[in-house]
């Protein structure tokens, strides 16, 4: 396992992430997972084993039950906290209440005491805010997050599912007002969804943000199990559950093209869809969820597999965007300004 800087930080997290959606299974969160305590034991412990120091979850996930297990399990395998990267978030409704839900600073200090209790821990490694709440101001949302910061509760700060311009209002406001500056940004990326590429991730790049990517085989349709023609394997997460929203001819043209490029590596599709997002600038961890230990080693396996120019350029024929407005302007208008003649 290799580790990268978060962000501008010093803190090194794992190249693959263990994700814990599928543990829990409650509410709309079945047909992802249904993990129950002793998998998820053997789960974390497979992951740490393997090297795997970063663990993200989410106070919404299997409505509160996700943080739960996994603390459940950290507790009973005695794992060092000191080598342990555990990040959670908030923003999604967690009850029926008014307030139980958003990004106020009421909001995010009851829901980071009742992360802290779900985990047993003492602190939160990364805090992050989980989606917008265009109700409430950037800047209450950001002073309440310093604050747990200054209070020892949190230890460094990111955000998830923000478009360029809120992530770069962040950050210009914490420089402003010498808040503790956000350090990651946890966003879709795949092969078959490369979005981002137009103007978070140039963002990331510009102002050192770490990019955690979630999602990275599109809900599943990356990883080789579906085909244009057929549904999909039984108990499959896309089956069930279809997201995130992907163009599928364009997702299956991709592993059309990963196909010989497993084979000549001697491994599976997925490990090449994840590998591609290790190849990619500014990507500090890929978060991966599974359903058993087969899976997560096979994921956990793309960390050691290098891609040749070849095979990058191969993948990034297939997949790449459309051009668009003003993205061909800014190629055109730098092609005398930079080696390579564009911008990447």
């Amino acid at each position: 396992m290799r580790y990268r800087l978060l962000g501008r930080s010093g803190l090194l997290v794992s190249e693959i992430c263990l994700g814990t959606m599928t543990y829990g299974g409650k509410g709309r969160w079945q047909p992802i997972g249904q993990l129950g305590p002793a998998e998820v034991e053997a789960q974390v412990k497979a992951a740490f084993d393997a090297g795997v120091n970063f663990i993200d979850t989410a106070d919404v996930y299997s409505e509160g039950d996700a943080e739960v297990l996994l603390g459940q399990a950290l507790k009973k395998l005695k794992l060092p906290r000191e080598e342990l990267v555990i990040a959670t978030k908030v923003r999604i409704r967690m009850g029926p209440g008014p307030n139980q839900v958003g990004l106020s600073r009421g909001h995010i200090m009851d829901a980071v005491e009742a992360s802290l209790r779900r985990l047993q821990l003492d602190h939160i490694d990364l805090y992050q805010i989980h989606g917008q709440d265009l109700a409430t101001p950037l800047e209450e949302t950001l002073r309440a997050l310093e604050d747990l910061v200054r209070s020892g509760k949190v230890r460094y700060l990111g955000l998830s599912n923000h478009a360029a311009w809120q992530v770069m209002k962040g950050v210009a406001i914490s420089e402003r007002r010498g808040w503790n500056r956000l350090e990651s940004v946890q966003v879709y990326y795949s092969l078959a969804g490369r979005d981002v590429e137009r103007e978070i991730v140039p963002v990331a790049l510009d102002q050192g943000l770490g990019i955690l990517v979630w999602s990275p085989l599109a809900g599943g349709l990356l990883s080789g199990k579906f085909s244009e023609k057929e549904k999909g394997p039984e108990g499959a997460r896309r089956t069930s559950f279809d997201f995130p929203p992907v163009d599928r001819t364009r997702a299956f043209r991709c592993v059309d093209a990963m196909r010989p490029i497993a084979q000549a590596h001697g491994v599976s599709i997925a490990r090449v869809a994840l590998a591609w997002l290790l190849h990619q600038p500014g990507v500090a961890s890929v978060i991966v969820g599974a359903k058993t230990n087969e899976q997560l080693a096979d994921n956990i396996g793309a960390t050691d597999l290098r891609l040749s120019e070849s095979d990058l350029q191969t993948l990034n024929n297939v997949s790449k965007l459309p051009p668009e407005y003003p993205g061909w302007m800014f190629e055109r208008q730098n092609r005398d300004r930079l080696p390579g003649g564009a911008i990447n």
